[in-house]
């Protein structure tokens, strides 16, 4: 039988996308297998509360007028809750006030605890792995400064929350417990679409 010269030329191009794709879903495989690899190598857990001095980070998840408030660091191109290091001697309400209004520059807002978190295995701050503490917060800012005095770029709004986050296995984390939080006490969902 007679096959023509370009039939020929459509089964090799057919094989070789073919190969493409099947190595494409490998890729994709390995990734998704690497990406629950960390997962499982990072653990986030919540606490009503912890003794002070365990407590080495403030977390502050916050909005204003309906939209998320985040932060771009100078040196990336991803978005995050505000937060920080607790100094020594500061207490860590104001190690959270402090870093709101550095990261920012939110001058009236209300701020309250919503609980203690941890962080279990390495990360972008913690070299060791070791359980390590923070006090998460969230707060409603009515007016920022006009000019940021830090390390971050900008501060972002947002309708939804944003897919490119810098911690994208700890901070998604917070939110959602403070939204369960949320929805319990006031036993409505208030989440909306997020994503």
């Amino acid at each position: 039988r007679y096959i023509p010269a370009c039939a020929n030329d459509m089964k090799k191009k057919f094989f070789i996308i073919h190969k493409e794709e099947e190595l494409l879903r490998t890729c994709l495989e390995v990734l998704s297998l690497d990406k629950e690899l960390i997962k499982s190598m990072l653990e986030v857990k919540f606490y009503d509360q912890v003794a002070d001095d365990l407590l080495k980070f403030a977390v502050i998840i916050s909005r204003t007028k309906d939209k998320w408030v985040f932060c771009k660091h100078k040196e990336r191109d991803t978005y995050e809750i505000p937060g920080g290091h607790r100094e020594e001697g500061e207490e860590i309400s104001e190690t959270a006030k402090r870093e709101l209004y550095e990261e920012t520059g939110a001058i009236e807002y209300n701020i309250s605890p919503v609980c203690v978190y941890s962080v279990v295995g390495k990360n972008r701050v913690n070299h060791t792995g070791e359980e390590m503490y923070g006090m998460l917060f969230f707060a409603d800012i009515q007016i920022f400064e006009e000019e940021l005095h830090s390390e971050m770029e900008c501060v972002c709004f947002f309708d939804e929350l944003p897919v490119e986050w810098t911690y994208p296995l700890i901070q998604p984390v917070l939110i959602e417990e403070y939204l369960s939080r949320e929805i319990k006490k006031k036993g409505v969902d208030i989440s909306r679409k997020l994503w």
